[in-house]
């Protein structure tokens, strides 16, 4: 029996766990968190609904198990939910919350010191010789960039009502305390949502 399969299914939730919590420790960094937007039905009325849940598969979870980052994004949805006045209900919600989040490659090219001053006073050296570092030609810079998307969604109607999107680099200084940095990025998100039941 090959132990292959299992060990690749594994690789790729751990994968997952750590661009999670990279994603979301952006958050609480003091320089520049993700960015975010969120966009939503203009039509709903946000009033009648009173009871939200998830799917018995969220868009985070892997090979039919959830995994650390699914439990910190419910927790997290939780806590905003219920201290707008939603209660949550297992067996028929009025709103689903669901997750989801990938990662891709992003290249920039960074001009170097010489052509941000268009090579001015040390341009003599130009094709002739290498100057230090600081002087080297425009290098190339390729680093991970994560996107978490929270959706909530009318249970009744299947339909989308509200979606939430963070975008940020992945950077591995930050992931000492995901949960902490998730709640920080679901905070601000569900700081645009714009209802509560009426009770």
């Amino acid at each position: 029996m090959s132990f292959k399969p299992f060990k690749s299914h594994l690789a790729r939730v751990a994968a997952a766990f750590a661009l999670g919590a990279a994603l979301f420790a952006a958050g609480c960094a003091t320089t520049s968190g993700p960015k975010t937007r969120i966009d939503y039905d203009k039509s709903a009325d946000f009033s009648v609904y009173r009871t939200y849940g998830f799917p018995k598969e969220t868009g985070t979870d892997r090979g039919g198990y959830s995994t650390l980052v699914t439990s910190y994004l419910k927790s997290a949805m939780s806590a905003q939910m219920e201290a707008r006045g939603y209660k949550y209900s297992e067996e028929r919600p009025d709103l689903l919350v669901n997750f989801y989040m990938n990662t891709r490659e992003r290249t920039e090219i960074r001009p170097s010191a010489n052509a941000s001053l268009g090579y001015g006073y040390y341009g003599y050296r130009y094709g002739l010789y290498n100057a230090w570092p600081l002087y080297d030609d425009d290098r190339t810079v390729t680093y991970k960039v994560g996107t978490l998307n929270i959706d909530i969604v009318d249970a009744e109607k299947k339909q989308l009502v509200w979606e939430g999107v963070a975008e940020g680099r992945v950077s591995e200084e930050e992931l000492q305390n995901p949960k902490v940095a998730i709640n920080a990025v679901v905070t601000e998100l569900m700081r645009q949502y714009p209802g509560k039941p009426n009770m």
